[in-house]
């Protein structure tokens, strides 16, 4: 199988090449990149070949793409790729607006490709183990369920609106909102939110505070920033409290680590399960086997919703209501 990628604006597409290159019987066939030195640098760090160009890249004889581009850029290089027959692992969020993730989808199913959007989350270990205690019933029923997920301001485009779609709460708040309706199989119905710029002198919400209320009558709350400093020794934190009538269950995404401290920083190497490269092998096995999508297109729309509706939420100082079909 043969799979190229579209742009490293996004950092998580090293980790997603790194993934590739340990997957017996797939060749990263290719990086489109439009800042040539970016691009160049990492074609060779890979040992592939570089296209200024998408769509020269898409022309070629591969099988999919991963697109790790800038969010607002998402909708351009999915349509491009399905057009093509491309299938698509998308980096998240789908989009930067509804009609944008909906034409996405739209455009995968009527040209018969994959559209699978990359919450690597749901593959950490302790989060998939935490929803089988869930399904046996150990907890009993589920009342709320309290997160965290926060991290470093990335800076660069991350902190433009027009290219990110938003601050901490577009960058964080979608990790845990998938993983809470994979948890209950249930929707958010209702939103209400409160953000601040704490931490930067960036003009964009670096903090925030997302209530929902989901269909099944949960309550949940997310704890979304980019509070850590540039030392951290991750992209973030990612911590679940589940409350049920029998139990609660604590939940943290990276407790498999080591930590290492020391005058230049802080380091955790895994012993446990890498939850990119599990995610880029769901990925290719559900292309080669010609299954599903394990995280759909219907999913990334969900979860972007939800931090669209708390920005609106902000802006009305009031809750705000998304309809069933996740669109408000």
């Amino acid at each position: 199988m043969r799979v190229g990628i579209i742009s490293f604006a996004h950092g998580h597409a090293y980790a997603y090449a790194e993934a590739l290159k340990k997957i017996d019987g797939v060749e990263l066939a290719g990086i489109a990149d439009d800042q040539e030195i970016r691009g160049t640098e990492a074609a060779k760090k890979y040992s592939t070949n570089y296209y200024s160009n998408y769509e020269d890249l898409l022309d070629q004889a591969i099988d999919a793409v991963i697109i790790t581009s800038e969010n607002y850029k998402h909708h351009e290089h999915v349509l491009a790729a399905a057009k093509k027959g491309k299938h698509v692992l998308c980096e998240k969020p789908i989009a930067t607006n509804r009609k944008d993730a909906l034409q996405m989808i739209e455009v995968c199913k009527e040209n018969n490709v994959f559209l699978q959007i990359a919450f690597p989350v749901r593959f950490s270990t302790p989060i998939a183990k935490a929803k089988h205690i869930i399904e046996t019933g150990e907890l009993g029923s589920i009342i709320a369920i309290k997160g965290t997920n926060r991290g470093t301001n990335p800076g660069g485009w991350f902190v433009d609106k027009e290219k990110s779609g938003g601050g901490a709460v577009m960058d964080h708040t979608v990790h845990l909102v998938d993983i809470m309706r994979w948890y209950m199989n249930s929707d958010v119905k209702e939103v209400y939110a409160e953000v601040d710029n704490l931490f930067s002198d960036y003009e964009i919400d670096d903090c925030g505070i997302v209530t929902m209320e989901f269909e099944n009558n949960v309550f949940a709350s997310i704890d979304c920033s980019w509070s850590r400093n540039k030392t951290f020794p991750t992209w973030g934190d990612v911590t679940l409290e589940i409350i049920g009538t029998k139990g609660t269950l604590s939940v943290d995404a990276f407790a498999q680590k080591s930590e290492v401290y020391s005058a230049e920083g802080a380091k955790w190497d895994y012993w446990g399960d890498d939850m990119n490269q599990d995610l880029v092998e769901d990925f290719v096995a559900n292309v080669m086997k010609g299954i599903a999508p394990t995280i759909t297109g219907e999913d990334g729309l969900k979860a972007m919703v939800v931090a669209l509706a708390g920005y609106e939420s902000v802006k009305s100082k009031r809750p705000v209501l998304i309809e069933k079909n996740g669109i408000k």
